[in-house]
């Protein structure tokens, strides 16, 4: 919005002096900096977004996330602990702080957003839920699964997706409800159900890490629910909030601008106004939400952007192979975009 005579100057002084105040910590946050790490909770071994490998690190795009948050808060990605957060159990988990922030391939909700006392990130990731079944069923759509025996996890909104699907096409199904993820995949495969519902992306992991013959499975084309995947931390401070969000968008900006892990140095140097306020070049970024200057730089180098992030997670540098899809940036006609740094 543009403002024109006194209000664009009384606009004026008003930024410069909030500009000139520091952002005020909250509980949340000076447990976190008092602690010396964030509490990260993430969900069994999922590939591509949180993976625990034999070297005892985690990987992935949720864990990314929570890498980028430590580096903002500290200068280091590596000050995360990681706790396993169940289906069931996780909302209660942040609830009662025996996590700081829950990166878990969660939907963001109403009620989850209202009743739950919780907040939600930026959209990291937008899915939706989808059916895999096996090429020999000879299944080509999601309407052809009336009397279909469906695996599915219990409290989820994938059960809640699946009565509703179902319901609406007058079809008929049995679902075998298993609460671990493990067990679901391996009464899929091992052929108790017909069907494994589940996010789209986290069905491709699946296929791709857990079933026998990857290439005896086929996801169907339809996408029965709108999945937007984001980053849940409680209500009640606010700076940790911005801090969850900006180091997202922090990412989606530098990919924007043509900023990686490999050419931030380099980008230090340039004269774009844009690119010296997200490194820090130009101060008052950080200042602004209560982090060292070169908040962003750290999340670049240590993490990368957004982009690298999904490639080496679940794109074509992947086993997942993802295609973007939505998660494209708005410049390439996908969905994210990011608030500018200024």
């Amino acid at each position: 919005m543009k403002m024109t005579g006194g209000w664009a100057l009384a606009g004026a002084v008003l930024g410069l002096f909030l500009l000139g105040q520091p952002a005020q910590a909250g509980k949340d946050l000076d447990a976190i900096k008092a602690r010396g790490q964030l509490i990260c909770g993430v969900g069994p071994s999922s590939a591509g977004f949180y993976l625990l490998g034999s070297d005892g690190k985690w990987t992935g795009i949720d864990v990314d996330v929570c890498r980028a948050i430590a580096a903002a808060i500290f200068g280091d990605a590596e000050k995360v602990r990681y706790v396993p957060a169940s289906a069931q159990q996780r909302f209660q988990q942040v609830q009662s702080g025996e996590v700081d922030i829950l990166s878990r391939t969660t939907t963001w909700t109403l009620t989850r957003d209202t009743a739950l006392g919780l907040d939600f990130g930026h959209i990291t990731f937008y899915d939706g839920q989808g059916f895999l079944v096996a090429k020999k069923l000879g299944v080509k759509s999601a309407k052809e699964l009336n009397g279909s025996t469906v695996c599915v996890q219990p409290g989820t909104t994938t059960e809640l997706n699946l009565a509703d699907y179902f319901r609406a096409n007058n079809m008929q199904f049995k679902s075998v409800v298993i609460e671990s993820r493990d067990e679901v995949e391996q009464a899929f495969y091992s052929g108790r159900c017909d069907v494994y519902t589940n996010d789209a992306s986290g069905l491709a992991s699946s296929r791709a890490t857990r079933s026998p013959k990857p290439d005896d499975y086929v996801i169907l084309p339809e996408r029965i629910s709108k999945e937007p995947l984001a980053p849940a931390f409680r209500h009640g401070d606010n700076q940790f909030g911005d801090i969850v969000r900006w180091s997202v968008w922090a990412m989606l900006e530098a990919e924007e601008k043509g900023i990686t892990s490999q050419n931030v140095d380099e980008m230090k140097k340039s004269s774009d106004p844009q690119i010296k306020r997200i490194l820090g070049v130009t101060p008052g970024m950080g200042k602004a939400l209560g982090v060292d200057e070169e908040w962003a730089y750290r999340i670049i180098k240590q993490i990368g952007n957004y982009g690298e992030s999904f490639e080496r997670n679940v794109g074509m540098a992947s086993s997942m192979k993802l295609d973007r899809g939505l998660n494209k940036l708005w410049t390439q006609g996908g969905l994210q975009y990011a608030p500018p740094i200024r």
